[in-house]
């Protein structure tokens, strides 16, 4: 009886006990590696401009260490490479934070009537709120950052914003109406604040060793360019050591679970090195494919009937869409929610060609299609590279704020072209590069017609 008994608890034992898995091959290491890069894309790209955008006192743009702002003073020129597709319709105060430790209270100025908005990204790029005149109003104040696990007392009457990871990106952007409105916008840009809660109401200098520049990360290089020549044992890597700090969203699991077969685990190092040869190999081969897929998702995004782009009303939350994520972290890192602005894309003509200034073209808006949006709208020139081409007027958006020349009929004509349109059509021209370009129409606080689809732009047409 007794040997009866010691052979059913071993029995037991052997049933309970977790099945060994089986080796991975290298193509199941392929397919995994597929969708854990495209799932690790974003948060790879927000680290390596994480280093570059803190990397405060290295010479160019304004850098601010780690929970402290940095303004832009004038809007990005012909040589800013750091995010892709910039805007040229707002100064730009943007703050890299770190609430692992404590709370960060972030105080935002009284714009007195003037559009604003403070949106906070984590390190997935999911805008997880967006304060301002929308949502907030333009009365300014102070809300207390707080990180995924804290607990704790804040001051009485404080709003309080969870961030789902500790570290993250605020993009402030205020409304700024050309180059003689920099002065006024600078000195909104100086009621930004932000300080550690233990020390809020105190000043808080940025200390001297976080404004010595670290000449080990790569200034000359754009992130997004980092990314594409990163190899797969660094790409890996840095997901695993940021990942550390920054969880992973709660409807994470299945892919979670697929990764761990490979030995990328939440809160461990990975080394590539180290793994399966079977599963490097599979892993490697998946990050060159896994890019091109990202890159090439623009191809399969929707085009409307006038051959623009719509880009979807999911930017800036994007559930377990991993692909439509990635593929906003490559084309246009820091987008803002659909109910804050919208982002039409240009890459045809009217006969589905791809923009060149080679040829010249005509955008006509009828009256009844001027952009409907509550706050301002624009219109971006990109060239190949996605960032602004020099042109010789410096010109790289043209929109609502400008002085532009309607017709009789209130209708508008913008002119698209290399060279100039002529000295009368100047006013309503906005240069393309020589070769190939894209554009983006942005429309700030768009209305319900833009959002729901009833409004689409129209074709861009070759002038006759």
């Amino acid at each position: 009886m007794t040997k009866f008994l010691a052979l059913l608890a071993l029995a037991a034992g052997l049933l309970s006990a977790p099945a060994q898995a089986a080796p991975v091959s290298e193509d199941e290491a392929y397919a995994i590696g597929l969708d854990a890069y495209t799932y690790a894309y974003p948060m790879v790209l927000m680290e390596v401009s994480r280093r570059v955008l803190t990397n405060a006192g290295s010479p160019g743009r304004p850098r601010a260490p780690m929970n402290h702002f940095a303004h832009m003073r004038t809007y990005p020129d012909a040589g800013f490479k750091e995010v892709v597709r910039p805007n040229a319709d707002t100064l730009y105060s943007t703050l890299w934070f770190d609430v692992g430790k404590e709370p960060l209270v972030v105080t935002m100025p009284n714009t007195a009537g003037r559009y604003h908005v403070v949106p906070i990204m984590d390190m997935w790029t999911e805008v997880f709120a967006a304060l301002g005149t929308r949502t907030t109003g333009n009365e300014g104040g102070s809300f207390a950052l707080v990180g995924p696990h804290w607990q704790g007392e804040l001051p009485a009457g404080m709003r309080m914003v969870r961030s789902p990871t500790d570290n993250g990106w605020i993009i402030g952007r205020i409304q700024t109406n050309g180059a003689p409105d920099y002065d006024h916008v600078h000195g909104l840009q100086a009621g930004y604040a932000a300080a550690p809660l233990s020390s809020w109401g105190q000043q808080q200098p940025a200390s001297k060793a976080s404004m010595e520049p670290d000449p080990s990360i790569d200034m000359a290089t754009p992130p997004v360019e980092q990314l594409a020549r990163m190899s797969p044992a660094a790409f890996y890597s840095l997901f695993a050591e940021t990942l550390k700090r920054n969880p992973p969203h709660a409807t994470d699991y299945a892919i979670l679970l697929r990764m761990e077969r490979v030995g990328l685990v939440p809160g461990k190092s990975f080394d590539l090195a180290a793994v399966d040869p079977a599963v490097q190999r599979g892993l490697s081969r998946a990050a060159a494919d896994a890019y091109r897929r990202i890159v090439d998702n623009r191809t399969r995004v929707r085009l409307t009937a006038n051959g623009w782009v719509a880009l979807g009303n999911a930017l800036g939350v994007y559930g377990n869409d991993y692909l439509q994520r990635a593929f906003i972290a490559y084309a246009g890192l820091g987008a803002l929610p659909p109910e804050e602005a919208i982002y039409p894309m240009a890459p045809l003509d009217a006969d589905g060609k791809p923009l060149n200034g080679a040829s010249r073209y005509v955008l006509h808006f009828d009256k009844e299609q001027i952009p409907p949006a509550d706050a301002f709208w624009s219109l971006t020139m990109y060239g190949a590279d996605q960032f602004f081409a020099a042109n010789p007027l410096g010109r790289f958006a043209i929109g609502d704020r400008d002085e532009l020349n309607f017709n009789a009929d209130g209708s508008l004509d913008l002119y698209i072209q290399h060279d100039s349109p002529g000295a009368g059509k100047e006013a309503n021209w906005l240069p393309a590069p020589a070769g190939p370009f894209t554009m983006n129409l942005r429309l700030y606080l768009p209305r319900r017609e833009a959002l729901d689809g009833r409004w689409t732009p129209p074709a861009i047409r070759k002038a006759p």
